[in-house]
C-alpha cells in the first residue's frame, strides 16, 4: 500500500483486519477483532480510521456505518471521489470508479460555483449472485 507516510501500530493493524476481512466492518467490529492485540478503546480504532482515511487506504461506507480498505491503494485514483456498489443480500461491496459520472460532477460543480471537497456514491441492490438467486 502507498501512503505518504509510515504507519502507526494501531493504522496498520486496523488496515490489516479490514484487508483481511473482505467485507466492510464497523469501527466497533474492528475494535472487537483486535482487542487480543491490546486495542481497548474505541477512540483508538477511530482516530486510526481517520488517518486511514485521510490517506485514501480505507473508505468510509455511510450507508452502512462500515468501513472498507481500498480496493486500488497502488492506483493513484482520487480517493475523494469513490462510487460503490452494495449487495444488500450478502453485503459485498465492489468499488469502481466512472470517468463520466466524475466529468459530470465537475461539470455542475463549475457551473454552481461548488467546491467539491469528496464525493462518495453508493448504489445499493443485489450482486449478480444474488440476483440470480
Amino acid at each position: 500500500m502507498s501512503t505518504p507516510r509510515k504507519l502507526t501500530r494501531n493504522q496498520a493493524l486496523v488496515l490489516d483486519t479490514l484487508e483481511k476481512a473482505g467485507q466492510p466492518l464497523s469501527a466497533y467490529t474492528i475494535l472487537d477483532r483486535l482487542r487480543d492485540e491490546g486495542l481497548r478503546a474505541p477512540l483508538q480504532v477511530y482516530r486510526a480510521l481517520e488517518k486511514l482515511l485521510e490517506a485514501g487506504a480505507v473508505h468510509r461506507l455511510e450507508s452502512i456505518n462500515s468501513f472498507v480498505a481500498c480496493a486500488h491503494p497502488h492506483h493513484h485514483h482520487d480517493h475523494g471521489r469513490a462510487a460503490f456498489a452494495i449487495c444488500d443480500t450478502c453485503g459485498r461491496v465492489d468499488e469502481f470508479s466512472d470517468d463520466t459520472v466524475q466529468e459530470r460532477l465537475a461539470a455542475w460543480s463549475a457551473q454552481n460555483g461548488f467546491k467539491i471537497a469528496r464525493t462518495t456514491i453508493e448504489i445499493r441492490g443485489h450482486c449478480s449472485s444474488c440476483a440470480e438467486a
